[in-house]
């Protein structure tokens, strides 16, 4: 009971946090605080934010092994949706406000422009695992089948991450910092890693109950 409750608080307080970047749009729409180019403003928030929330998903398995807090995995799939919601945004944006729903020039874009190109991949890649986000869909495709879908996941992060270094052309700073995060929570998936937060979880666990006697 304990472990849901926690859960569920958790679950509120990442679904009002992660919608205040939407309502924070939305009132700069209404008021004029989206600058002198509010189409690009939204591109880069909604796109920003997806990334952010992609790497905050990939972050949940690295600290259940630091921690040993399982009940983190049952926040995973509320991220990863509010990512793909953003995401949503992001492509509705450049595909009805920037190119109007030309397809002609969308298509043209996708294969011309090499930044988009790894963007609508990932976009694509990230849209079968939305799609499949169900306890229905889990039963469906089965344990197995559904993780090897969802590692799909890593590559649609790393597109994310190479769309955004290739749009920026002089303050590179952030999205490297972007790329460096998410390199570093890929490595921490590797079996050595993995060893070693356990062993360090192990380690300030048995710290921690031997306290209390000495």
């Amino acid at each position: 009971m304990k472990f849901d409750k926690r859960v569920a608080v958790a679950k509120t307080g990442i679904f009002a946090a992660a919608l205040v970047p939407f309502a924070a749009l939305v009132v700069n729409a209404f008021t004029g605080g989206l600058g002198a180019n509010p189409v690009e403003a939204i591109t880069h928030t909604t796109g920003e934010w997806t990334l952010r929330l992609l790497i905050v998903t990939l972050a949940i398995t690295p600290l259940r092994h630091l921690t040993g807090r399982v009940w983190l995995t049952r926040l995973r799939r509320m991220i990863g949706l509010f990512a793909f919601f953003y995401l949503m945004l992001h492509f509705a944006t450049y595909a009805v406000l920037d190119a109007s729903l030309d397809l002609s020039y969308i298509v043209e874009d996708v294969a011309d422009r090499l930044y988009i190109t790894v963007g609508f991949a990932a976009f694509v890649m990230l849209v079968p695992l939305a799609a499949t986000s169900t306890n229905a869909m889990v039963r469906r495709l089965g344990p197995v089948r559904w993780r090897r879908l969802h590692r799909l996941v890593y590559a649609a992060a790393v597109g994310g991450a190479l769309h955004f270094l290739w749009l920026v052309r002089a303050d590179l700073l952030e999205p490297l910092i972007y790329a460096g995060v998410l390199a570093a929570l890929l490595a921490a998936r590797l079996p050595p890693a993995v060893k070693w937060m356990q062993n360090r979880r192990s380690k300030i666990a048995a710290a921690r109950s031997a306290a209390p006697a000495s």
